[in-house]
């Protein structure tokens, strides 16, 4: 099995938390991983939603032609609306669905990235509490992560579910063996139920 690729864009104003434990879990699985900035002056160095400054590998531009297995999309609401805005990503989601490969957004960014841009406009969908009302009513979801397998769509509800949401990511491009293999060594919370999930 080729390892997979997984994509997490960055903006300014991007959720930390969730960008770094989808990177962070994502080494842990052996992935390929690339941090992309669609920053539109090209700016790799960015201020997140609670000032923590990360640094992306390359500018989003470069990696438009790119292929890979998902492409993630933080939340911070300030992060997420600058990748709504951005033309880049949206076209690049509209390749992976095509691609029939998977998109991953958590917090802000389904109601702020995909909502707004009527990408998955058939998928169920769950957010961030105060964006829940972004998404139409018939395709909303309240669980703390929601995968939608005929769209090939995950999505999160925020800081606290990004490890789930992460281990999610892991489990749907690599199967439970991996996940379990990352799952173990983490001290994960008891009430999460991996070991039920990933036995």
């Amino acid at each position: 099995m080729t390892t997979p690729s997984v994509l997490v864009c960055l903006a300014q104003g991007t959720e930390e938390m969730e960008a770094v434990t989808v990177i962070d879990v994502m080494v842990r699985a052996g992935f390929n991983v690339t941090t992309a900035s669609a920053a539109e002056n090209g700016e790799l160095t960015l201020t997140c939603s609670r000032g923590v400054k990360l640094t992306a590998d390359i500018p989003l531009v470069k990696v438009a032609d790119e292929e890979f297995d998902c492409i993630v999309v933080p939340g911070g609401v300030e992060g997420a609306k600058a990748l709504g805005e951005s033309a880049l990503v949206v076209e690049m989601i509209k390749q992976q669905q095509c691609d029939q490969k998977w998109v991953a957004a958590i917090c802000a960014a389904p109601a702020l990235v995909i909502e707004k841009n009527q990408l998955y406009p058939d998928a169920y969908k769950t957010c961030h509490p105060a964006f829940i009302d972004h998404i139409p009513e018939d395709k909303q979801n309240s669980r703390r992560v929601f995968t939608d397998h005929d769209h090939k769509l995950i999505t999160s509800q925020g800081p606290g579910t990004a490890l789930e949401f992460a281990i999610e990511i892991v489990y749907l491009l690599a199967g439970k063996d991996k996940a379990r293999e990352v799952v173990e060594p983490m001290v994960i919370i008891p009430n999460l139920h991996y070991e039920k999930k990933f036995a």
